[in-house]
């Protein structure tokens, strides 16, 4: 069992900067995969960006350059650094951890409750 903790979020204008934490427990932290996800208003959830047991990353095209998600184990934490945010970034943005390196919320076993950002213009 883990449970997820999200921290960091609020409001910031367009062009700043937030960073996201989610806390994890249990000492298996370091086998999961973890998954920043948002879901705006009135749309579906949606994939942010992911980090891999071994820290490989991936992210959607309309993060690319402007976030960076990265994981220290040590503190069982992984990180959504999100610099020149935009209106269009304002959602509810949750992590989640799975035994598989996937792109699929499907296959992520646990979630956190999710920490609200929003971007003003």
């Amino acid at each position: 069992q883990v449970q997820l903790v999200e921290f960091g979020g609020g409001l910031v204008q367009s062009g700043g900067s937030l960073r996201l934490s989610c806390i994890a427990s249990g000492r298996t932290f370091s086998t999961y995969a973890v998954g920043w996800f948002r879901r705006a208003p009135g749309k579906e959830r949606e994939l942010v960006a992911t980090i891999s047991q071994s820290f490989t990353t991936y992210y959607r095209d309309f993060v690319k350059g402007r976030f960076t998600i990265s994981r220290d184990n040590a503190k069982n934490t992984v990180y959504l650094q999100m610099n020149s945010l935009k209106p269009e970034d304002t959602a509810l943005y949750y992590c989640a951890s799975s035994s598989l390196y996937s792109l699929f919320s499907r296959d992520y076993e646990y979630w956190g409750q999710g920490t609200q950002v929003t971007v003003s213009s």
